[in-house]
């Protein structure tokens, strides 16, 4: 591990379920990212894995906030009665934004510029 210039971490006392936490990101990253990439070199797989957490924290929904989507931002109004969930108001459009090369996307309401 030395030769590596790693760092050896214990679990910290009366912390049972430190490693359960680790080992469900761990696996969550494999199954996510590692599974469909192969890493080049260190720096590739440093710069794929930088790419996957700012998505894993920033765009990817997360059961901990309930099921189903978000509420639609508050800029878009009420709805109409009769109106489904997912009907826009005319003047947003939805933005897709590729993340690592296309395995996931983030998307996001834009409103059209006239």
């Amino acid at each position: 591990m030395k030769g590596l210039g790693l760092k050896v971490l214990k679990s910290p006392a009366r912390s049972p379920k430190t490693n359960a936490i680790c080992e469900r990101l761990i696996g969550t990253l494999r199954r996510e990212c590692l599974d469909f990439l192969i890493p080049r070199s260190e720096g590739h797989l440093r710069l794929n894995l930088k790419e996957w957490v700012a998505h894993y924290n920033e765009g990817r929904p997360h059961m901990a906030l309930g099921p189903g989507i978000p509420s639609p931002p508050a800029e878009l109004g009420e709805r109409k009665s009769g109106c489904g969930r997912h009907k826009l108001d005319e003047r947003y459009v939805v933005h897709s934004r590729s993340v690592l090369s296309g395995l996931h996307h983030d998307y996001c309401l834009a409103a059209i510029s006239s």
